[in-house]
């Protein structure tokens, strides 16, 4: 079984303001741009991935994840988070209702392929399964079987969200990978310290980041 995975990337001009202690307005677009690339990247050499969809307006980020072999969806709604998982699922499955459909966050720059495929084929057990990121509190990822609705509830305190509306919630281990999600200084050295994507890399050395 192959997934269809849809990432939503808002501006990149106003993503990830919570690493204003960390990185200035001048580097956060760019970090957050090279943590949704070397996302895409991993998911696209994930072999159960089939293909990914990045539902975003940015236009260098389109251009970017573009070039990786993503397919980009306009984010039409242009109402949050949820509103453009919901609008990116409806345009994968108009073009393959058969196919298994995951949401994935675009800042997990120290994805693993191989820890990928361990959640979804974990995920596809059942008829729609979550995974709690690194910090307990919010998903990362959001599946959902052919025939089931995505349903996404990110944002805050999401994890109890979508255990609520009836997801199942993978309890795997040697995953770390796909929970650690970047939000803050200390979510990017955890990320760092597991071994992040060159891009991230790169963005990540015009940064001071005390204790690295």
């Amino acid at each position: 079984m192959q997934w269809t995975l849809v990432v939503p990337l808002k501006s990149l001009a106003h993503a990830k303001s919570r690493l204003s202690d960390t990185a200035g307005d001048a580097v956060r677009p760019g970090l957050a741009l090279a943590f949704a690339q070397d996302t895409v990247a991993a998911a696209l050499s994930c072999p159960a991935v089939r293909d990914v969809a990045v539902v975003t307006d940015d236009g260098l980020a389109g251009r970017e994840l573009g070039a990786l072999g993503a397919r980009i969806v306009p984010d039409a709604p242009g109402a949050g988070l949820n509103a453009a998982l919901a609008h990116g699922e409806a345009v994968v499955r108009t073009l393959r209702s058969e196919r298994p459909v995951a949401a994935l966050n675009a800042d997990l720059p120290a994805l693993r392929p191989t820890e990928l495929a361990r959640v979804l084929d974990a995920a596809a057990e059942f008829p729609r399964a979550f995974l709690a990121d690194a910090a307990a509190m919010g998903t990362t990822l959001l599946a959902a079987a052919p025939g089931a609705e995505l349903l996404p509830a990110f944002g805050t305190a999401s994890r109890t969200r979508h255990r609520a509306s009836g997801a199942v919630e993978l309890a795997l281990d040697a995953v770390d990978s796909v929970r650690q999600d970047v939000d803050t200084g200390e979510d990017l050295r955890a990320a760092l310290a597991l071994g992040v994507g060159p891009r991230t890399a790169a963005a990540a050395t015009r940064l001071l980041m005390p204790g690295q």
